[in-house]
């Protein structure tokens, strides 16, 4: 038979080398699509820890100023932190969805939208019951409800993409922050900032690290 009339787009013969195809094909999606996960972790890592430092430092337990400055600085350096934080982490999630089609694409935007609807919904609502609470329990109202929040979005991520790493770090916030409110005024910024803060730091090196050698590896 003439050469002229091989198919050249028949699958391979051989199952390991169609195996290998299929591997190469993935691997090259992932590529894609990659996001780095310190995009997800980093932000809201470095606002808690910078955020919940100065409250702790202007309003430490029982009342303590253990660093003078204006009352309103540590609270609306953690507001703004945590409204640039939300705002990276729904472009993250749309960034990642934008890479493919379908289904996991349109799975990706409505958790991106997610975290700017639910936040910006928590705020109107958090402003608007602020003048009824004791003044000692504002700013722990606040944060325990920022921070609830955003532990129970990751781990809304971790059950939409079945990553157990980010189902396990939004349960770890959670407990963090009943910690916190049980603790209290003060205590509960301290534990924010290192537990919550610090974790998410630490863990997004490491997540990202794991990821890039598994990507290596592909």
């Amino acid at each position: 038979m003439s050469e002229s009339f091989i198919d050249n787009d028949q699958p391979p013969g051989d199952p390991a080398e169609a195996l290998k195809l299929i591997e190469d094909q993935r691997a090259a999606v992932l590529r894609r699509i990659y996001v780095d996960d310190r995009w997800w972790y980093w932000p809201w890592g470095f606002a808690w820890l910078i955020g919940f430092g100065l409250l702790f430092l202007r309003f430490g337990p029982d009342d303590r100023v253990l660093v003078a400055m204006p009352e309103w600085l540590p609270v609306a350096v953690l507001v703004a932190l945590l409204a640039v934080a939300s705002v990276i982490s729904a472009m993250t999630g749309t960034r990642a969805s934008g890479q493919v089609t379908g289904e996991s694409s349109r799975r990706g935007a409505y958790y991106g939208w997610s975290w700017f609807i639910a936040f910006a919904t928590v705020t109107v609502i958090m402003v608007r019951i602020s003048d009824a609470l004791p003044d000692d329990l504002v700013t722990m109202v606040w944060a325990a409800t920022t921070v609830g929040l955003t532990g129970a979005l990751h781990m809304a991520g971790g059950a939409i993409w079945l990553s157990r790493p980010l189902f396990i770090l939004g349960v770890w916030i959670s407990v963090v922050n009943v910690a916190g409110v049980l603790a209290g005024p003060g205590w509960q910024s301290l534990i924010m900032c290192v537990a919550a803060g610090g974790g998410m730091i630490v863990f997004g090196a490491i997540a990202s690290r794991w990821r890039r050698g598994r990507r290596g590896s592909a």
